[in-house]
């Protein structure tokens, strides 16, 4: 009895807590605006200069609606990725702050990186301003028998079967769309997994493969491609089960995948990333053999890692239409020998633990090349939409810049200077848009 008593007062007392807190946070409001913001605006609106023009960025700070008086704004600029040690200051007059960029007298980017205190916390910001990037020239070579050796390659991956074995997903099927995890063999000893949603209408859609971004996490189903009516394959590249405990699963890809972007850099043929863009151009073709494809469209997005994949599954995949990469990393990878901003992993560079090259310089030159994305968008053939921020310092926009440079298909860029390794909804909207008025 005393136990029941005092469990009842306990939750009593728990409930009476919740009450007063509810009544305090409706007193105390919901803000809807940050106290303090800032905004950073260059003397160009779009962001982009000519070669020894002077730019400067205005950094307006106000708190509580009042501007900042008086506070110091410390700052570097330098080329991107490159920026000095040292800061230098200014201090907010009526919540202004200028800073005086200076200019280059060569294609790529100048970078400022600035920050401020208030009332003990810290406000920070990276800001990119472009020098004539459609002069942006990749450093990156295409080796005499790249075309050939790709080929050789899918070629040899199209005689497995892909033994596809499907799980159900309850929970991410309803009447409108179906969606199962499946297991697809996609070389001789290469399998991967995939969350396929597809609308359950009878009818034949165009098919849409999403490679993931970089990392060995669970992935997960969605629905977003499928309700504009798409049959819509996510997949992930190391074979990892996703259905084994999140535990379980950590330990597993931990131990299985760390540090995978430089396993076997060594040559060519042993080097990881092989077995995985063959296997994004298998899981084409496995999408292309499901009864409810349209036989006209398919189309490879994502971003990141996964922005590589798509350009370099839409390069090796003859049955690819339409290719939207976002913010694509693996680009220019030689930039940083040429003390120039390359692309993730940010190979050569002693401060970025996956850039880490661990084999004689010149050895991990001459396999690189194979996988630089450069070479891939130099055979793409389809039309292809790229997207990306300026303050993106995970992949650079020099580098994405030297790689689109490259595109002689049909292309469109869309690019968001404030945005960093991620996009803004507008961006995937006028994806969308761009996607269904290249459908055939």
């Amino acid at each position: 009895m005393k136990q029941k008593t005092l469990m009842i007062l306990t939750c009593l007392i728990l409930l009476s807590g919740h009450v007063y807190a509810q009544k305090f946070q409706q007193e105390y409001g919901n803000a809807r605006k940050a106290f303090v913001e800032t905004i950073a605006t260059p003397n160009h609106a779009d962001s982009h200069y000519r070669l020894g023009e002077e730019a400067t960025l205005k950094v307006v700070a106000r708190e509580g609606g009042q501007p900042v008086q008086g506070t110091e704004l410390r700052y570097k600029v330098g080329p991107e990725m490159f920026l000095p040690n040292t800061w230098n200051t200014t201090r907010f007059v009526d919540g202004v702050a200028t800073i005086n960029m200076g200019t280059m007298k060569v294609p790529g980017f100048l970078a400022c990186q600035y920050e401020y205190q208030l009332d003990g916390k810290k406000y920070t910001d990276l800001v990119k301003l472009a020098y004539t990037p459609k002069q942006i020239k990749a450093y990156t070579t295409m080796p005499a028998d790249f075309v050939r050796f790709w080929q050789n390659v899918l070629k040899e991956a199209r005689k497995v079967a892909f033994e596809p074995v499907m799980y159900e997903v309850p929970d991410a099927t309803n009447k409108q769309l179906e969606t199962k995890l499946i297991r697809l063999r996609v070389g001789k000893n290469k399998w991967i997994y995939g969350y396929l949603t597809r609308p359950r209408d009878g009818k034949k859609h165009p098919v849409v493969l999403v490679p993931p971004g970089a990392g060995s996490n669970k992935i997960f189903p969605s629905d977003y491609f499928s309700h504009q009516g798409f049959v819509y394959m996510k997949i992930e590249i190391h074979g990892n089960d996703q259905r084994l405990p999140d535990d379980e699963y950590n330990a597993m890809r931990q131990k299985k995948c760390d540090g995978y972007m430089r396993r076997g850099m060594e040559s060519k043929d042993t080097y990881y990333y092989k077995d995985v863009y063959v296997g994004c151009a298998r899981a084409v073709d496995y999408l292309c053999s499901l009864p409810d494809w349209d036989g006209k469209n398919v189309i490879v997005t994502g971003g990141s890692q996964g922005g590589a994949l798509s350009i370099i599954t839409s390069a090796l995949n003859e049955k690819v239409t339409m290719c939207a990469p976002f913010y694509p990393a693996l680009c220019d990878l030689t930039g940083f020998l040429h003390q120039r901003a390359g692309g993730w992993p940010k190979f050569f560079t002693s401060w970025y633990k996956d850039g880490k090259v661990e084999i004689p310089q010149q050895k991990a030159v001459e396999t690189l090349s194979y996988f630089d994305v450069v070479n891939f968008a130099r055979i793409l053939r389809v039309p292809t939409f790229v997207s990306w921020g300026y303050s993106d310092d995970t992949c650079s926009p020099t580098s994405v810049w030297a790689m689109y440079n490259e595109i002689t298909a049909p292309k469109q860029c869309d690019i968001t200077p404030t945005s960093g390794h991620w996009r803004f909804a507008s961006s995937q909207a006028k994806c969308l848009e761009w996607m269904k008025k290249h459908l055939k």
